[in-house]
């Protein structure tokens, strides 16, 4: 009895509707595609990114965070990392920070080391706010539990920065210095306007002064001895 060939895997194509196995099936079949995300069931695949719309503010968000990672243990960055949230979601943030399983973190790392789960903080750059950032992919992230959201639109000079309470987003707001402080990662400032005029000495400045608060320290020890009571 001659075997006969098994079908090819369908390439993924903006606008196909699938569950979250058959796009992750997809996806990892084609080595070359960069990015494409299921968002509520549908497949997107960005166009290629311009420097000034994204690359760039991209880069200054990956460095306020980096700083915060680097003194905060058990919390880990991460930049375009897939994040497999329900049958209908896959996404790949800008970015997210997260708190590490061992230190009783609600998002985890499957064997083949992709995020499962809501991480406590996602961010995306948006040229707009008519970006399926604040539609679609913030329903998505909202009804999975992701504790915070934060959207930088780039062209509309906003930053907009979400907290889950009561089961929906609010918005976050700026105190009289301009200043928005994370909920749930304590001493995580941002200088909104500082950020948005690229002036990022002071936007790290703020974010030490964060750092140095008394909320700070306290929310380290609490990480250390969770992952200490997992040993």
């Amino acid at each position: 009895m001659v075997s006969q060939p098994s079908a090819q895997t369908p390439p993924l194509e903006a606008g196909d509707r699938l569950t979250r196995p058959e796009f992750h099936r997809r996806y990892a079949n084609m080595s070359s595609l960069k990015k494409a995300e299921l968002i509520e069931g549908v497949v997107y695949m960005p166009a290629a990114l311009r420097f000034k719309s994204h690359g760039q503010p991209h880069g200054r968000i990956m460095g306020w965070l980096s700083l915060y990672e680097a003194t905060t243990p058990h919390v880990a960055l991460g930049d375009n990392a897939t994040v497999q949230l329900d049958l209908d979601n896959e996404l790949q943030p800008d970015a997210v920070l997260l708190i590490q399983p061992e230190a009783g973190g609600q998002a985890t790392i499957s064997a083949d080391d992709y995020i499962v789960g809501p991480p406590e903080l996602v961010v995306e750059v948006a040229a707009s706010s008519v970006s399926i950032d604040l539609y679609d992919k913030k329903r998505a992230y909202r009804r999975n539990g992701v504790r915070e959201y934060l959207v930088w639109q780039v062209f509309d000079q906003t930053v907009s920065w979400f907290a889950l309470e009561s089961g929906d987003y609010q918005l976050l707001a700026a105190d009289a210095q301009g200043i928005i402080r994370s909920r749930q990662f304590p001493g995580l400032w941002l200088a909104v306007d500082d950020l948005l005029a690229g002036r990022m000495l002071q936007v790290f400045s703020v974010l030490q002064r964060g750092l140095a608060t008394a909320e700070h320290h306290p929310f380290v020890e609490s990480l250390k001895t969770a992952a200490n009571a997992k040993k």
